[in-house]
């Protein structure tokens, strides 16, 4: 009964004693900081090409 009951206290002690640490380093935290986002981009329908013929005249030396 009695290492029972020790077992338990130590138990409660570790418990306590990890609240209190959690407790610590959220106050201890700092402001702000960073968010990331994902998004998907859809392409967006893309213009009709130009139906114009364009001829280009050279002439060799």
């Amino acid at each position: 009964m009695r290492r029972g009951l020790l077992l338990a206290l130590a138990v409660l002690a570790v418990f306590a004693l990890g609240v209190a640490l959690g407790q610590a380093l959220d106050d201890n935290s700092q402001p702000g900081g960073q968010q990331t986002l994902i998004r998907t981009l859809r392409p967006l329908p893309l213009a009709p090409a130009a139906r114009e013929t364009v001829t280009v005249t050279v002439q060799n030396r």
